[in-house]
């Protein structure tokens, strides 16, 4: 049993003595045992700043003096303790002792650096506020002071050189240096001086004379009134503080205190010294606040108030504090420091006594130190220093680098290749030896130049040995190495190479500042882009102008010399004229995008000298105001005053505010983060307003809360935005440059230039870095922007990226095409732009051809600007008929041609020929050209008419055969009648019923439309309407009795009405056609040949004709 304790034991020794040498009981390899403290001493004096420390041997201890190691000399020199003696300390312009010291010790673990040390020499007092002349009223309050220089000093009154005696409550000496007079009398008249007192030293200051006016009567009544309130004073933690508050008043005022934020005063350590100061003594953090002065009407509500700000320093203290670790190679270490204090401590990291530079593995922020990708190099001492003005501390914490025997070499023969402005090719070969080994690569790569880069990583499988590193920064130097992985640990770095990415067009423009000189010049001035913004060496300038009423831009380049451009005189313009100027700026690459248009009106024309514009300067001071600051330019002109506006780019100018004329800076506060401001300022006299200088400023935005741990998403970048076609845009972004393995989506936000609604707005949601954008319309500027989104976070919108959809060809052709014929060889097109939303016609094509060189396929060609939507077709041929369709086109291409219209040129009338034979032949000439088109759907229907017609004749003959026999024979007699007036009205009628004729072959005619009240046979329209209503029955009288001697009737003749049609058959021949019918359109007679009917109203007009025949009244026959 004592034998397994013992062996207990000893394995509990063995592993605390491993421990302790491994460091990780507090690494204690090396450390301070005495640490040097802050000392004040009189010129003159020997010093000693001790420091000792502990450690592994040997330990070497070296001093630095304000950050730069202090050289031994005779009179300062290291002591074998470590400790640094300065005889016969000095303080002067040449040499001084003056400073902050600290010891630094190393041995072979690394270095420690000490907590820093004050070394202050009290100089000689020097009064730096003496004591003026003042002249009171008798019963009044007088006031004096007067400030040293140097060493805290006691301050002490003198009267007509002699101690003033203080024991009076009238009298009182403040410890800061104030002498306060209450009630003063007659007797306090004379020559005041103050002596300030440290150590040996004393010194007197000028005197000041107390004069006092006497009154007569009785003092009258005034209300109370604060002389002398607190000021705002900061004080060291543990000092004492003095608040001022001397009020007067008849009678006298009442002084009460108290705190803005209602909290109580610490009345265990403050007190009220003569009539109303306050003195705090032993200050502390929670005395800090404002504080009310109150002097009040004893039995009265009136009051007046004065306020202080009491700021209470406190050094800086650490609430975490970096711990020691121990890390294999190629891991990553994290150290944590948080310190307090007032002001706000500022941390600073040493690697071994060095400070340390966010750059590459080695990354600060929110007071943290990472280090990535361990190499046995890092590992080190680490040391957190917290400082401000009122001291210093420090922590010190170790680094160590375990090393594994059993792991790859690093890769070899790595090189770059640019490949583009934003994308560099990287190429390495597999490790030399345990390549097989090897599961991943881990690619960093950082830039070259400054300090402080962010190295980023990028991690991909041992399947290849190349990678694109896509999302760089245009023309910088990224440094590139990588790191072989195995499951046992990591390679050593491979050599590091170095590749600069190509040059991109400018991100943005400069910020235009626009000043008048007079009232016909502008001068544009501008600073240069940074680096990250112009991506490249900005080359040329492109200053664009126009006048606000006038859409003429003129345009002028500038060239950029070795020195940078950034102004231009705009010169030779109007007085009094608003103007919109704009800049862009220009790599080797290209362009960029414009600015928006900025506004500036020249001055008006007057004879008077009015002062010149200022020299304007903006500085952001934080998220929500800033500083401005001008000088006037040299002028005649005296300044009365300046007059100054701002608001936000797209507003209108907010009020004036108007400012004095020894004013030459300003705070503007109150505004909103991320958003840019137009500030104007003029300076006016007595002649007017001066000329005004315009400058625009944007405000930072607000940083997040100091407790946040994760920092902002950055948005995408390198947007790109491509048209496809009039209806989509290919969308492309790189993803922000951040090291994180976890998943990530977007969203893209679009929609036209300034919409008129939100609702025009669309978004679209993605995990890929390209999308396409569908549904627009065409020929329309749509603005784009994207945003990242990780574990519930998401990023800034990006910039905005512009893009126009394609032109789209026209889709349907031109809608109302009409031909109209408006002389005997002439005929006016007309059309309608077509129905397509958004569409753009830069020409119109117009086909026509007659019947016979259609069918040749030879097209008369004639084009017509978009804006026009008519045309004359000229020259045409009597007697025939033309066909005419009409297609829309633009820079896209060619639409549809409409359906065909035509168009039927009349044969002329050649006179001294029978006008009948002339119709004849023109009746016949259109028939033959008629029968075209006729097609057989139009027969269907008129047989179908025809057949209904013949059975309600049948059914009229067998109503008229049961007449009476006398109605038989009236109607008999009549028709003889009807046959003679028939006949001679054919005559008369034939030429004015011409246009209406509907020509047919021989002798038969048909109307198949029934649109007339004509009755028809081989020689024309024979009788009226009127005629046929008062013969009808005589007519189908005289047909029954007559029935037997037909054929013996040459011109026989029958009633029309509106719904019949009238047949004439001969030789058992029936034609029957719808008439002027085509391939895309119908015809009648009396309408010029102009008609335009689409395919679905043709088939909708054959329907209807075929149904109409098949319920029509009945037809009479003739034969």
């Amino acid at each position: 049993m004592g034998s397994v304790k013992w062996k207990t034991h000893q394995r509990l020794l063995i592993l605390l003595w491993v421990l302790s040498f491994s460091g990780v009981f507090g690494f204690s390899e090396l450390s301070f045992t005495i640490q040097p403290k802050d000392v004040t001493a009189s010129r003159g004096e020997d010093v000693i700043l001790d420091c000792q420390a502990q450690g592994e041997s040997p330990i070497a201890v070296r001093w630095r003096k304000n950050g730069v190691q202090l050289q031994e000399s005779g009179r300062v020199r290291v002591l074998s303790n470590g400790s640094l003696y300065i005889s016969n300390v000095r303080s002067s312009t040449e040499q001084s002792d003056e400073g902050f010291y600290q010891c630094l010790v190393q041995n072979k673990y690394g270095a420690i650096l000490s907590q820093r040390s004050s070394l202050t020499i009290s100089n000689i007092l020097l009064f730096v506020t003496h004591p003026v002349p003042v002249e009171v009223t008798l019963g009044s309050v007088a006031r004096f002071s007067c400030a040293v220089s140097g060493s805290p000093a006691v301050i002490s009154w003198e009267l007509n050189q002699r101690s003033l005696p203080l024991d009076s409550d009238r009298i009182t000496v403040l410890p800061n240096g104030v002498l306060q007079i209450c009630d003063v009398t007659m007797r306090d008249a004379g020559n005041y001086r103050c002596l300030a007192t440290y150590m040996a030293s004393r010194v007197k200051s000028r005197e000041a004379e107390l004069s006092i006016i006497p009154v007569s009567g009785p003092r009258p009544l005034m209300k109370p009134h604060i002389i002398a309130g607190p000021q705002n004073i900061s004080a060291g933690l543990h000092q004492s503080v003095v608040l001022e508050c001397l009020a007067e008043g008849n009678p006298r005022p009442l002084v009460s205190w108290s705190r803005a934020d209602s909290k109580p005063i610490d009345v265990f350590g403050a007190r009220v010294l003569g009539n109303g100061n306050l003195i705090i003594t032993a200050i502390k953090a929670q005395h800090s606040g404002t504080y009310l002065c109150r002097a009040t009407t004893p039995g009265t509500r009136n009051y007046t108030i004065a306020a202080g700000n009491l700021t209470v320093l406190v050094p800086p203290s650490l609430v975490e504090k970096p711990e020691s670790q121990t890390r294999p190679r190629a891991g990553t270490a994290r150290f944590s420091c948080q310190a307090e204090g007032t002001p706000a401590p500022r941390i600073t990291w040493f690697k071994n006594g060095h400070v340390i530079h966010s750059n590459g593995r080695t990354k600060m922020y929110n007071s943290k130190l990472v280090i990535t990708q361990i190499i046995p190099e890092d590992d080190a001492f680490y040391q957190c220093q917290a400082e401000n003005s009122q001291g210093s501390v420090v922590s010190t914490s170790r680094l160590i680098v375990v090393l594994s025997e059993d792991r790859p070499s690093a890769p070899r023969n790595v090189h770059a290749e640019t490949i583009s402005s934003s994308a560099i090719l990287l190429a390495w070969e597999r490790p030399q030896y345990n390549a097989d080994k090897v599961i991943a690569y881990s690619i960093h790569y950082m830039k070259s130049e400054g300090l402080n880069n962010e190295e980023y990583q990028a991690v991909i499988g041992n399947d290849t040995t190349s990678h694109i590193v896509d999302d760089l920064e245009p023309a910088q130097n990224y440094t590139f190495y990588i790191v072989a992985y195995m499951p046992m640990g990591a390679s050593r770095m491979s050599e590091q190479v170095t590749q600069h990415t190509l040059e991109d067009v400018p991100l943005r423009t400069p910020e235009l500042s626009l000043t008048s000189r007079s009232p016909t010049d502008i001068l544009v001035s501008w600073q240069p882009l940074p680096p990250k913004l112009s991506r490249g060496r900005v080359s040329a300038y492109r200053l664009s102008y126009r006048m606000a009423t006038d859409e003429q831009v003129t345009s002028a380049e500038l060239p950029v010399p070795g020195e940078n451009c950034t102004q231009y005189l705009l010169q030779g313009l109007q007085p009094d004229t608003i103007y919109l100027i704009r800049i862009s700026a220009s790599t080797r690459v290209g362009w960029s995008q414009p600015s928006a248009w900025n506004s500036h009106r020249t001055p008006k024309t007057s004879s008077a000298t009015v002062p010149p514009a200022p020299n304007l300067e903006l500085e952001p001071l934080n998220c929500t105001s800033v500083m401005i600051r001008w000088h006037s330019a040299p002028s005649d002109a005296v300044v009365q005053g300046y007059k100054l506006c701002f608001h936000p780019d797209g507003q209108s100018e907010d009020s004036i505010i108007q400012l004095p004329p020894q004013d030459h800076q300003h705070t503007i506060t109150g505004l909103n983060p991320r958003v840019k401001y137009h500030v104007k300022l003029l300076a006016f006299s007595a002649n007017g307003d001066g000329y005004q200088a315009h400058q625009t400023v944007n405000t930072p935005g607000c940083p997040s809360a100091p407790n946040r741990r994760l920092a902002a998403l950055p948005p995408p970048d390198h947007i790109h935005a491509k048209a496809n076609s009039s209806s989509a845009v290919s969308l492309s972004w790189g993803r922000p440059a951040f090291s994180s393995g976890k998943a990530v989506s977007y969203s893209v936000r679009y929609g036209p230039v300034s919409p008129s609604d939100a609702s025009a707005v669309r978004y679209v949601q993605t995990t890929e870095q390209t999308v396409t954008v569908a549904g627009l319309r065409p020929n329309t500027r749509y603005e784009f922007s994207v945003r990242l989104h990780m574990d519930q976070m998401s990023s800034p919108w990006s910039t905005s990226v512009y893009q126009r959809t394609l032109l789209e060809a026209p889709s349907s052709p031109p809608l109302s095409v009409r031909a109209t014929l408006i002389e005997d060889d002439t005929a006016l097109v007309s059309w309608k732009q077509p129905d397509q939303p958004d569409l753009s016609v830069t020409h119109y094509t117009i086909l026509y051809a007659s019947q016979s060189a259609w069918i040749a396929g030879e097209w008369q060609v004639l084009q017509r600007e978009g804006t026009n939507t008519m045309a004359l077709l000229e020259k045409l041929e009597s007697g025939n008929v033309y066909l005419v369709k009409i297609s829309a086109s633009n820079q896209a291409g060619d639409g549809p041609f409409s359906s065909t219209v035509e168009l039927l040129v009349r044969a002329k009338i050649h006179h001294g020929k029978n006008p009948r034979h002339a119709d004849n032949h023109a009746e016949k000439t259109a028939f033959v050209d008629s029968l075209y088109h006729i097609d057989q759907k139009s027969m269907t229907g008129i047989i179908v008419g025809v057949c209904i017609a013949l059975s309600c004749i049948i059914l009229c003959i067998f109503i008229l055969l049961t007449k009476s026999e006398t109605h038989r024979k009236s109607a008999s007699s009549k028709m003889n009648e009807v046959m003679h007036s028939g006949a001679s009205s054919a005559n008369q009628q034939q030429a004015e019923n011409a246009d209406v004729l509907i020509p047919m072959m021989r002798t038969h005619f048909i109307d198949a439309k029934g649109g007339t009240n004509l009755i028809i046979n081989h020689a024309g329209p024979i009788t009226s309407d009127a005629q046929n209503r008062r013969n009808k029955w005589s007519v189908f009288s005289n047909t029954q009795k007559s029935n037997g001697n037909k054929s013996k009737i040459e011109d026989p003749a029958c009633l029309y009405e509106v719904g019949k049609t009238v047949l004439h058959y001969e030789d058992e021949q029936i034609l029957y056609r719808h008439l002027g019918e085509s391939e895309s359109s119908q015809t009648s007679a009396g309408d010029s040949g102009n008609f335009s009917h689409d395919e679905t109203d043709r088939t909708s007009d054959r329907s209807d004709d075929s149904e109409r025949n098949r319920q029509e009244v009945p037809v009479c026959v003739c034969a």
